[in-house]
């Protein structure tokens, strides 16, 4: 079972804020909402609103103006510098990648995974798992789904290691365009068949990063379920203090 630790109000609804902006909600150079409308439309505590605000701020989604209010910015650019884990899952070249096809088909897809794709309970998803290795041993386990009808006319239901990224393969075939990237990240044990393939002793953990990449409208075109060994794993982050 994996264990997510829920983020704070403010960090929801600034990434709900943010989800607006993405789709159009809130155009570049309009006005977002007032700190009294949020607080109405949202039910939430003015300064749950204005820490959220403050985090868009931040990160530069959105900036103040005096006398004319809160205004949105154009899509940062550090944004894409901030998918670093989903943009290797989606421009990974398999057969030029150290590791190997693990397996391909249709499966029951968990159940954080299709709501993620936006299918019911024990739907059905085509799954691509591929096991990384770095010196030879296996450092990284990527289940990537796929909605069945996106997979039609594209190779990623076959057996062979693709020669190009994801996201080039399907934009290329479908005509679909990637825009954003979500990852979520929580720590969980491995069943026995992922213990196996990492190479794990019994007790050992995994971190598990849930890629999401969207098209434009928020649509899930792929999610990937990346599996990390917790014993082998520094996390760091550097941000900039305003």
């Amino acid at each position: 079972m994996a264990y997510e630790v829920e983020a704070p109000k403010y960090v929801r609804l600034a990434q709900t804020i943010q989800r607006r902006i993405e789709d159009g909600t809130y155009a570049p150079g309009t006005k977002v909402p007032s700190e009294n409308q949020l607080v109405q439309a949202f039910g939430m505590s003015r300064p749950t609103v204005v820490r959220a605000l403050e985090l868009l701020k931040r990160d530069g989604w959105l900036e103040s103006r005096q006398g004319y209010g809160t205004i949105v910015r154009e899509r940062p650019a550090v944004v894409e510098e901030k998918d670093r884990r989903g943009l290797e899952a989606l421009a990974r070249d398999e057969s030029q990648t150290p590791g190997r096809l693990i397996d391909v088909g249709e499966v029951a897809v968990p159940a954080r995974v299709a709501s993620a794709l936006g299918l019911p309970k024990h739907a059905k998803a085509v799954r691509r798992r591929f096991l990384l290795e770095e010196d030879g041993e296996a450092c990284e386990l990527v289940s990537s789904y796929f909605p069945a009808g996106l997979v039609e006319g594209t190779d990623l239901a076959g057996g062979d290691a693709l020669a190009s990224g994801v996201r080039e393969h399907l934009e290329a075939r479908k005509k679909v365009r990637f825009d954003h990237v979500t990852e979520r990240v929580s720590a969980r044990l491995p069943d026995a068949a992922e213990a196996e393939l990492l190479g794990l002793p019994d007790g050992v953990p995994v971190l598990s990063v849930l890629v999401i990449a969207c098209d434009a409208s928020g649509q899930a075109l792929q999610v990937s379920d990346v599996l990390l060994p917790a014993d082998r794993q520094e996390l760091e982050d550097t941000y900039r203090l305003n």
